[in-house]
């Protein structure tokens, strides 16, 4: 391959990456309409539907959101009667996200979710497992180099 061709749109991983995140997240919206939430919101309640009264610093680590995105979202699952947030009264300066039965509720809704994706995936099992594998090794090799570039 010629130097030039490096820069075509085709030969961009991010590209590939974007362009595969959209699709994916367009497969998702019509189930997400229904139930009221955006995509963000989504992956926000799966993950305090794993771990629930968490401190929104790590939620936003777990989901790669920062403080500017995360508060705002969680507003809205406020408004919405999903979720609580109150001060830890072990440490002040820390905010928990906790859900709450409406939002415990809505799991139930979100169980075919899953389903649906990987039926519409056009992929084995085998095959979505091991391009989730490849992709959680590439967001953590990117995220450890930042570690390391942040710490120079």
């Amino acid at each position: 391959m010629e130097r030039s061709d490096m820069l075509r749109l085709e030969q961009q991983v991010c590209f590939s990456l974007y362009a595969c995140s959209r699709e994916v997240t367009k497969i998702y919206r019509p189930f997400l309409d229904k139930m009221g939430l955006t995509y963000t919101q989504y992956i926000t309640m799966l993950a305090l539907w794993e771990e629930d009264n968490v401190p929104v610093k790590a939620l936003g680590e777990r989901l790669y959101l920062d403080s500017g995105t995360l508060t705002p979202l969680l507003k809205k699952l406020e408004a919405a009667g999903y979720v609580v947030r109150e001060r830890d009264v072990k440490d002040e300066r820390s905010v928990l996200v906790r859900l709450t039965g409406p939002g415990r509720a809505l799991r139930e809704q979100a169980l075919d979710l899953p389903y649906e994706l990987f039926c519409r995936l056009g992929l084995t099992v085998e095959q979505t497992a091991m391009l989730r594998e490849t992709l959680q090794q590439l967001t953590e090799s990117i995220h450890q180099h930042t570690r390391e570039d942040d710490e120079r």
